[in-house]
């Protein structure tokens, strides 16, 4: 048997996680852009923000909603402290000077996309929810083989996840326009840089293997 990573999704044995989805980074009043200008703001954050709001996270919407139908778990993991001043942060977020204080509103998964019933979120104080949480145990628990993943930002946390949830033995499925940075240049470049670590589909690709994976199973049924 050829081994390959286009696999289609088994819900019984999915996860989809959305990655730092929050108030803190996915919204203008969010405290990452606090100290920030409006006119430097536009220049800086204009393109991002603009992308975000009508393309990104209707889809991240779409996906959510797709997932939650074919039964497939959602999960969220957000920058967040342990503590309130953070002292138990990476030092790399120390160096940066990201601190979203545990139980702030700057910690909590925006509003469109936000958790229903027990769907799981992972504080995470590290570029990786796979280094700074127990995400990994949780999803070994479950059954869990193959990981979806959608989030901010394409060429940091959401790469980061990428790799150490391969090298964990996850197949995982990018959802390519369901993920966002900085520019378009940087986007396309992460893509490209990390297409080698796994399957690369777009919202409505997704959303159409599930619903044929529903018909299939309606039909046997």
């Amino acid at each position: 048997m050829q081994l390959t990573r286009n696999v289609p999704l088994d819900p019984a044995q999915s996860a989809l996680l959305f990655i730092d989805v929050q108030n803190f980074c996915a919204r203008r009043d969010g405290s990452e852009f606090k100290d920030i200008s409006p006119d430097q703001m536009e220049q800086k954050y204009g393109w991002f923000f603009q992308r975000f709001e009508a393309e990104t996270l209707p889809n991240m919407q779409r996906l959510q909603a797709a997932c939650r139908k074919a039964g497939i778990e959602v999960m969220y993991t957000t920058i967040e402290s342990l503590t309130l001043d953070g002292r138990d942060r990476s030092l790399d977020y120390k160096i940066t000077g990201f601190n979203v204080p545990k139980g702030s509103w700057d910690g909590k998964v925006l509003d469109a996309i936000a958790p229903e019933g027990d769907e799981m979120v992972f504080p995470k104080s590290s570029s990786s929810v796979f280094v700074s949480t127990h995400i990994d145990y949780v999803l070994r628990n479950l059954g869990v083989r193959q990981l979806v993943l959608s989030g901010l930002v394409t060429d940091q946390c959401v790469e980061s996840a990428i790799r150490d949830a391969c090298d964990l033995g996850y197949l995982v499925t990018q959802v390519t326009d369901a993920c966002l940075t900085y520019s378009q240049e940087r986007h396309d470049h992460s893509l490209r840089t990390i297409q080698g670590y796994c399957r690369q589909v777009t919202t409505q690709a997704l959303v159409d293997e599930l619903e044929v994976t529903l018909g299939s199973y309606a039909s046997r049924h």
